[in-house]
Order: structure tokens, then C-alpha cells, then sequence
């Protein structure tokens, strides 16, 4: 019921609006470049909407964006879908395939079994070998996959050294997603603001590097283990678990092919890295040379694709164009820009609305949603985009209050029996602590 009154109130906004806009831009009221703006502002609001509540498929949220923008002439049919070439959303779907090919062949697994081995039944250290493999793991892979392969894992060495798996799987959620803002190609978020950056920055402000996201990621991720190895743990839940067989059976297909995968993914990521290949060319390369080394079939590659994903970046890039283009970003930014002036003031904005919105809808959607709004307000204010951009791409991955705010934190739901209240308990310590390290540490930095 609630998503039906959300989805009404939502429809009635945006039809109130165009037909304003529209109306306006017929009677000479507006010009018809603001009312292009109002226009933009109300799709966005609406989708908004839509995302938070996912009263429809998410990817159909983001496919109406760009329809819309078409619709009502904000920008050509052409560019609105453009985005589908658009390299960043090349890079991740090679990816998605590249990492696959670590999990097919067995290397996940045999990394979750080393590290089950070093722990040696210790809760301590079990908890932080398991939040740094994973983590790292998730720098270069899929946060997803990799909880995915590790819960089994964790769960099998849970009931052999008599540890409660509450107590294990949500920290490793969180590693997960702290380890993927260490690179590029770690969370979606990541290329997203980068794809925006290079539309909508300023002359002579190049988009980040591929490791240069680890700066403060690191950092990031380094708290979180400190955090839950000596003082986080007291706020986890002590849920009991009964694991099966079937639950804790998920045996690599090809071991054999397990050098053929670490080799290709070694390379791309060392041509991403030195810049020797496009970061396009790289991952593409790579996607395509484990298929034909054997490491995994084409019907594989073609499931290992989060489409979610991969819909929702292309479609919501065209919200990038349409904000510039229209005038909407410059009439917000000059907004905000009259209200607040302390950089540091819209950093926190920018920090809070992010990691607040996230925690109830899809990372890379908010992330989608708040960079091409954020970019014109710092242009606008003076100030270096780097800062805002980066900060909005932290808070929308440091997320820990509720099971839905990343997709490592859903999957851990069930097998840990958590309750929605349980991410809150032990995670809001932590998504403060995360915050002012991103208001502070950003800066440093990256300086306004």
C-alpha cells in the first residue's frame, strides 16, 4: 500500500509539473529553455521515486529516463541512448565476465580456504582474515560474487569451530563494500562518477585514475576491519544458524583453467593500471580471452553480466546530458551556491544525502542520481568537483543500516538470520565514522 501511495503522489508531481512546463513555455510565461529544466527536474524527481520505492523493476526505472528525455525533446532520441556504447559501461560488463572467470576456475575458493585455514577457529581472527580477503578480492571483482562464493565458506567454518555466523557474515558484507572503492572497476559507483566527471567537468579536470579511488578507500576499509575486530563486534547480532550440505557444496567447474583465468585478469589489470590499453580495450580484451582460453562458455559470460547493473548506468547517464543541457544543473547549482558557501558544508550535504538515500535504494542509482546534480554546484561555487564527486562515490558504498543499501548486505540477510533493525545496531557507529572520515580526510586530498 505504501508503494502504491508513494507511485500516485509520484505520477500526480510529475504530470503537475510537465504540464506546467509545458504549458508555461506555450504562453510565453517561461522561456522554453527553463522550461526544458523544469521538465529535466521532474523526471528526476520521479525517478527518484521510482527507485526508492521499486514499485517497478529498477531497470525499467532507468530505460524510462532516457524515453522520457526523448519524449519531450530535452535531448534527441540519439544521444539520450548513446550511453549504451558508453565506455564505462563497456568496462564493467568485460568485468563482470573477467571476474567470473576467478570464480568458475576455483581461485575465490581456494583464497576462502586459505583463509579459513589461517584462522585457526579464532572468532577474532577469522573475522578479520575474512573481512581483508574478501575485501580485496572485491577490489578487482564483483562485491556481489565474491560474498556470494565466501558465505559458504564462512558458514562451514562457523559450525566446525562453533562460531555463531552472525557474528562473521554481516562485518564481511561491509568489507566487501569498503574493498570495492579501492579501484575503478570495484563498484559501480566508481565508473559512474568518473563517466560524469568527463561530461560534465570543467575544462582541465581529468576524471580519476584507477587506483586513485584507493587514496581514501583504503582508508575506508582499514577502519572498517579495526572497527568491528575490537569494538564493533559487541553491537553484532548472535543469531544462530543451521547450515546444510547443499549450502556449504559449491565446487569450482574448472580448476584446471584457474592460471588461464589468473593471467588474463593479472594482465588487464596491469593494463588498466599503466594505461598500455584503453581501460575499454583491457577489460574487453579480457572478457574475450576467457571465453576462448576455456575458462568459462559464452552462455557464462553471458549470465555473469549483472544486467541491473549495466541498464541502470546507461540509462541514467543520459540524465547526465539532459541536466546540462537543459540548464536544470546550473539553476540548482546557483541555488545552493546562494544558501551555503563553505566548501566543506557541501562536501557534508553532498556526503549525508548519499549515504542516507543509499541505504534505501541501489548504490549506483543514488550515485546516478546526486554526481550530475553535485558537479555544477562546486563549478558554480568555485570549487574543485573532485572532492564533491569523490565523496558521493564513498558514501554511496559505505552504507551499513539497513540489509537493501548494497547488494553484499541483502545476501547476507538470510544465511546470518539478521532483522532489518540488526544492520542498524551494529552499522550506524560505523556509517558516522565513515562519513567524517570522508568530510575530512577528502580534502586533504583532493583540495577544494
Amino acid at each position: 500500500m505504501t508503494k502504491k501511495i508513494f507511485l500516485a503522489v509520484s505520477l500526480i508531481a510529475v504530470v503537475v509539473l510537465l504540464t506546467v512546463g509545458v504549458c508555461f513555455a506555450q504562453d510565453g510565461g517561461v522561456a522554453p529553455s527553463a522550461a526544458h529544466a523544469y521538465i529535466t527536474l521532474a523526471i528526476l524527481f520521479v525517478a527518484a521515486i521510482l527507485f526508492f520505492t521499486e514499485v517497478i523493476p529498477l531497470p525499467i526505472t532507468a530505460m524510462l529516463v532516457p524515453v522520457s528525455l526523448s519524449i519531450f525533446h530535452i535531448i534527441p532520441s540519439k544521444a539520450a541512448f548513446a550511453n549504451f556504447g558508453n565506455k564505462w559501461v563497456i568496462i564493467f560488463m568485460a568485468m563482470f565476465i573477467v571476474g567470473e572467470a576467478t570464480f568458475v576456475t576455483g581461485f575465490a575458493d581456494k583464497v576462502g580456504k586459505m583463509t579459513v585455514k589461517l584462522s585457526k577457529g579464532s572468532e577474532a581472527k577469522l573475522l578479520i582474515l575474512s573481512m581483508t580477503s574478501v575485501g580485496i578480492l572485491s577490489a578487482f571483482l564483483s562485491n556481489t560474487g565474491t560474498t556470494v562464493v565466501a558465505i559458504p565458506m564462512i558458514m562451514g567454518m562457523c559450525a566446525s569451530a562453533n562460531i555463531r555466523p552472525g557474528k562473521i557474515l554481516m562485518p564481511v558484507a561491509f568489507g566487501a563494500s569498503l574493498g570495492g572503492t579501492m579501484t575503478l572497476v570495484g563498484t559501480p559507483p566508481n565508473g559512474l562518477v568518473n563517466s560524469v566527471l568527463e561530461k560534465m567537468g570543467p575544462a582541465g579536470v581529468n576524471p580519476f585514475g584507477f587506483f586513485e579511488f584507493a587514496k581514501i578507500g583504503i582508508v575506508l576499509f582499514v577502519v572498517g576491519i579495526l572497527y568491528y575486530a575490537f569494538i564493533g563486534k559487541k553491537f553484532l547480532p548472535d543469531s544462530v544458524v543451521e547450515c546444510s550440505e547443499e549450502e556449504l557444496a559449491q565446487k569450482p567447474k574448472r580448476p584446471e583453467k584457474m592460471i588461464w583465468a589468473l593471467l588474463i585478469f593479472a594482465f588487464v589489470v596491469a593494463a588498466m593500471a599503466t594505461k598500455f590499453l584503453a581501460l575499454e580495450v583491457a577489460a574487453m580484451l579480457g572478457a574475450c580471452l576467457v571465453v576462448i582460453t576455456g575458462c568459462m562458455t559464452m552462455k557464462e559470460a553471458f549470465k555473469s553480466v549483472d544486467w541491473t547493473t549495466i541498464f541502470l548506468f546507461a540509462g541514467m547517464l543520459s540524465m547526465s546530458t539532459a541536466m546540462q543541457k537543459s540548464g536544470a544543473a546550473s539553476m540548482i547549482a546557483e541555488e545552493v551556491v546562494t544558501l551555503v558557501h563553505n566548501p566543506y558544508l557541501i562536501l557534508a550535504v553532498c556526503c549525508a544525502i548519499t549515504a542516507l538515500v543509499t541505504n534505501f535504494m541501489s548504490n549506483t542509482a543514488t550515485a546516478a542520481l546526486m554526481a550530475p546534480l553535485a558537479i555544477p554546484i562546486a563549478v558554480q561555487g568555485g570549487i574543485s568537483p573532485l572532492p564533491i564527486v569523490m565523496g558521493i562515490a564513498m558514501s554511496a558504498s559505505a552504507c551499513f543500516l539497513t540489509p537493501v543499501a548494497t547488494p553484499p548486505n541483502t545476501i547476507v540477510l538470510g544465511p546470518g538470520n539478521y532483522k532489518f533493525m540488526d544492520y542498524f545496531k551494529a552499522g550506524w557507529p560505523l556509517q558516522i565514522i565513515s562519513f567524517f572520515i570522508c568530510v575530512l580526510v577528502i580534502p586533504m586530498i583532493w583540495p577544494f
